[in-house]
Order: C-alpha cells, then structure tokens, then sequence
C-alpha cells in the first residue's frame, strides 16, 4: 500500500518525557547499558550524542511484548508485517554515519517501529520526518511514538523512494530498507553538505551500507562501507531505473 492516513503530533516535551520513560525502569536500565557498553561502545561507535541516545530510547517498547526479554540482544527482530527492528549497533552504527548536529533536519524511510526515528530525534532535537509504506505499522509506530513522547517525530504512510519534497531539503536521510540503487528523487532532496546512509544490494542478499555526500558545488560522492542485510525497499524501490 503506497498512500495512506498522515498521522502526527505537535512538536514539545521529547527529550524529557523519554529520558524520565527510560529511566523509569530498573529492569531495563542495565540491559541498555550493557547493550551500549558491549555491542556498541565496545565496538566502533564513539559519537557522544549517539551513545547517549541508545542509552535513553526504551528499545524493549518498540518490539512486540512477546520478544521483550530479548530486546537489548545483538540482533534484529521481528515487528510483524514481514519487517523488523534493526540490530542495536547497526542502529547506532547508521546514526553515527550521518554526522548529525542538534538541530539538523533527518528524513528516515522506513519507520518500521519507530525506534530509529526514536534515536534520531534524541540526537537532533528537533523535528524528524518518518515514512513508511506499510500502513499498519505506520499508524502502530506513531501512536507508539506519541505514547513514549517522541512528538517531534512527524510519521506518514508513502512511498519512501519518492522521500517527502514538501519538507525538502534534508541535512541527512537514512533509509532502513535495501534498495537496488539509490534513488535518484531522495539525492535530489538532499540538502548541499548533507549525507544520506542506505543499504544498496539485491533484495534479501547481502547489501552494501553506502554514504552519500552532497557536496557544497552540488557533487554528489559515494562510498560503500559495511556489509548489511536489510529488508528490501518496495514500492518504486523495487523498480530498476
């Protein structure tokens, strides 16, 4: 389902009613730490503004209740509707690729649960724009983030690959879904000095985590990092141009 309902909050209160959620459970708080210390911290993620907010998100709130006990785990998990939520360090890992700077204006494609969004708004404190195809999981993940808090996180159900122009343009993009190319409307809607992280690779195989800089001239750079494996992007993602 490519359209769908537009489902949002009005903009106040998301750094203190996340931090007084998380810090609200002793059970949780040393399973985030530990996850921090361990998968993240331990490896090659060293942004401060990064840690902080994957110590702060209440990740065992973005999964299904069932999955709860294993939330703070290195891995991904399953959300429903064929998606799931990302590995903990690839989370952290995506983040810390954008170079993000408070204030910084992020368009995510593929909300899924809503806890990149989550991390993102942490990190930038300002507003976050979130699109997901699926309508089912759209409409969960904002209520879920309004819920927790996350008000600066605007949610709408779409088509990611053709981004959201009315907002254009973006400081930094990050796409949680494999595309077999970066889309050329998500470039375009990239701000001069902004970055974009997507995975790029057939769907289900192993895809490669590319950066994309726009650079102050208009010059578009990238660069492949990682291996990954996401889900594949759908709608016109699936479409070779």
């Amino acid at each position: 389902m490519r359209t769908g309902g537009w489902f949002w909050s009005a903009a106040t209160g998301v750094l203190a009613s996340a931090a007084a959620l998380a810090a609200g459970g002793d059970e949780w708080t040393p399973q985030r730490e530990r996850m921090v210390a361990e998968q993240i911290a331990g490896r090659d993620v060293t942004d401060a503004a990064v840690l902080r907010a994957m110590r702060t998100v209440p990740r065992h709130l973005f999964v299904p209740e069932a999955a709860r006990r294993e939330a703070y785990g290195d891995y991904p998990l399953p959300i429903g509707q064929g998606q799931t939520i990302s590995q903990p360090y690839i989370v952290a890992y995506m983040t810390q690729l954008l170079r993000l700077k408070p204030g910084a204006k992020t368009l995510e494609v593929g909300t899924g649960s809503g806890y990149q969004a989550a991390v993102l708004a942490e990190v930038t404190q300002t507003n976050v724009y979130s699109i997901e195809i699926v309508a089912p999981l759209a409409k969960t993940a904002a209520e879920r983030l309004k819920r927790l808090g996350y008000e600066w996180v605007v949610v709408k159900c779409g088509d990611g690959y053709l981004g959201w122009p009315e907002h254009a343009p973006f400081d930094a993009i990050i796409v949680t879904a494999g595309a077999e190319h970066v889309p050329p409307p998500l470039v375009e809607q990239l701000k001069r000095g902004g970055r974009m992280v997507i995975p790029v690779g057939g769907a289900w195989a192993v895809q490669s985590l590319v950066v994309v800089e726009k650079l102050p001239d208009g010059t578009v750079k990238k660069r492949e990092d990682i291996p990954v494996r996401f889900v594949p992007l759908t709608g016109k993602g699936r479409q070779r141009e």
